[in-house]
């Protein structure tokens, strides 16, 4: 049974302009395809269309956008698969409220809700994946989840800043593949002059916590050939999911997963 995956992740530059953003992120989405991408992903803060999904016969995470419900609005990743259905709606559990003297303010609950429901998806009925977005990537316990839910990959499209970007985007990412004994994608907008100005550096973590490709600063498309067999091996090798002392303690998962 085939277990390996060519991804792409698309590190892209972002704008004002919306259908040009759109425009934008299909030709991007082609080129990735083009390489024979089968599972593609945009940054955090960005959405494009299902079509782009059904056109190219591929797995697309939309990144994320701003969605209103009943007066609230969420920081919220679609993925869309072959035939061009949305598939999964992640909305993003741990919101960004900080204050680093010297560094940077923000406070996402001034405007965005909180979700509450962990996500995942599978290709192939073999490779499962779960979805978290930019700040969820601190928080070990929701990654810890997503590997009792016998995940492989979790994709975080984020936008770090550049206070933490250089300290922390990496290092976090490889903290969560090595616990997890998983494949971690951590997708960048480019960086940009102007508003809010993202670290990039776009990365996938192998499940032995070795950045295998990692993107620059810049617009660019990074492409990465996975074997999910890598994460039963390191399993294997190093068995500590089963070496936990549940007894002792235990990360439980409080809210169904998924409607």
């Amino acid at each position: 049974m085939q277990r390996q995956l060519r991804a792409a992740l698309i590190q892209l530059s972002v704008g004002k302009g919306l259908s040009k953003n759109i425009a934008h992120a299909f030709k991007m989405i082609r080129e990735a395809k083009s390489k024979c991408a089968q599972l593609i992903v945009l940054p955090e803060c960005f959405n494009s269309p299902y079509e782009a999904a059904k056109e190219c016969d591929i797995y697309l995470v939309g990144g994320t956008i701003p969605e209103k419900v009943d007066d609230k609005i969420y920081n919220t990743c679609t993925v869309w698969d072959p035939k061009g259905e949305m598939i999964l709606k992640y909305r993003k559990l741990h919101l960004y409220d900080v204050d680093i003297p010297g560094g940077i303010t923000f406070k996402e609950s001034d405007i965005l809700t909180s979700g509450n429901k962990l996500q995942t998806f599978s290709i192939s009925d073999n490779i499962k994946i779960g979805i978290a977005v930019c700040y969820d990537l601190r928080f070990e316990e929701l990654a810890k989840l997503y590997r009792i839910m016998n995940c492989e990959l979790i994709i975080y499209p984020g936008a770090f800043n550049m206070t933490t970007g250089p300290i922390h985007w990496e290092l976090l990412q490889r903290a969560r593949a090595l616990d997890n004994q998983m494949y971690i994608f951590g997708v960048s907008p480019a960086r940009s002059e102007k508003g809010y100005i993202a670290w990039g550096h776009s990365q996938v973590t192998n499940p032995w916590g070795k950045v295998i490709v990692q993107a620059g600063y810049v617009e660019e498309i990074i492409y990465c050939d996975l074997d999910f067999e890598e994460c039963s091996t390191a399993r294997k090798q190093l068995p500590v999911f089963s070496h936990r002392r549940t007894d002792v303690y235990n990360t439980i998962l409080v809210n169904a997963c998924r409607d």
